[in-house]
């Protein structure tokens, strides 16, 4: 259940009510908000000479529902607007920053391309101990790095809760990744923070639960969140995951967040990237995340995957097009 407090209702008076009732306190729209469970259907008589609005849900799809907000959140970073419903914002860069010299390329290549967001791992959360996992805080320090030079956004990924600050300090963008969805430390921490949040559904979750990792973030205060679908294990074999678009057009219908689609990640190898992202932006979505790298063969995580940069220029401008056929541009 959502109260939404009557206009000038101080941030004490709000907190102090939210103690009372066992309530999130949350600023949305120029107006405090208590927010229960959705179990709660009915207010508490002392809370009505405060609230203007009452309303109550099925489920805890609360903040992030349609029903509640129709209109997408619009959530800007720099100069990119994701939720707009004009631009599909394309994402892209390495797995994993590797060295300054590769790095660099790339944040050269999506500025030439007139892209302004850069991705890539400095923490990386892999499946095997005995794989490369990542630079770490200097890979961090080559972000910002890249980030000064070319006037980039960075969005990168917060493995576990010992480098969440310096994740939160250094990204533009704080990427939750699938196997890290379920972190309620991660989660509630980057509820406290500013930037921009985007949380990867997990290979096993449902619609809901991802809608509910979300809730974490924006019930702690922070209402600046992104859906990523990035696929789904299924009984496939033959790709990576299975991309769920089905998924992604109930997101769109139900939930008023910017949805962002990872086609790279989901199919698994490159030669089926190009065309499944431009499947994704025919769907009208808020962003995309691409991998790219200046030498795939040699990559030192997910190297079947990533485009060399001459695929991914040929894939952005097969993008236009598409961008334009549904009311978007490419950004």
């Amino acid at each position: 259940m959502i109260l939404q407090l009557k206009p000038g209702t101080s941030e004490q008076l709000a907190h102090e009510l939210a103690e009372r009732f066992s309530a999130f306190c949350v600023f949305d729209g120029g107006h405090f908000l208590l927010v229960t469970s959705s179990s709660q259907h009915q207010a508490d008589p002392e809370t009505e000479p405060y609230v203007e609005r009452i309303q109550t849900f099925t489920d805890d799809m609360q903040l992030s529902s349609r029903s509640w907000q129709k209109p997408t959140r619009e959530v800007i970073v720099g100069n990119s607007h994701f939720g707009n419903g004009k631009t599909t914002v394309v994402m892209a860069g390495p797995c994993s920053v590797e060295s300054e010299h590769q790095i660099r390329e790339i944040s050269g290549m999506l500025v030439e391309q007139g892209l302004g967001t850069l991705r890539a791992g400095a923490f990386k959360p892999r499946t095997s101990p005995y794989t490369f996992q990542g630079l770490g805080k200097k890979g961090l320090e080559l972000l910002l790095k890249m980030k000064q030079e070319f006037g980039l956004n960075i969005i990168t990924e917060v493995r576990d809760s010992t480098h969440i600050e310096e994740v939160i300090e250094a990204a533009d963008i704080v990427q939750i990744g699938a196997k890290a969805m379920y972190d309620q430390g991660i989660l509630r921490r980057c509820g406290k923070s500013d930037k921009a949040v985007m949380i990867k559904r997990g290979f096993g979750s449902t619609l809901q639960e991802l809608v509910q990792a979300a809730e974490f973030v924006m019930s702690a205060g922070n209402l600046r969140v992104l859906l990523c679908e990035r696929g789904i294990r299924t009984f496939e074999t033959k790709t990576r995951f299975t991309l769920d678009l089905c998924g992604v057009a109930w997101l769109k219908e139900k939930c008023n967040l910017p949805v962002i689609l990872d086609p790279s990640h989901a199919m698994g190898y490159a030669y089926g990237v190009p065309d499944l992202t431009r499947a994704c932006t025919a769907m009208g979505v808020d962003g995309l995340l691409i991998e790219v790298h200046p030498d795939p063969a040699n990559a030192l995580s997910d190297a079947s995957q990533q485009l060399t940069p001459q695929q991914f220029r040929d894939l952005v401008a097969s993008l236009q097009p598409i961008a334009q056929a549904v009311g978007r541009k490419i950004s």
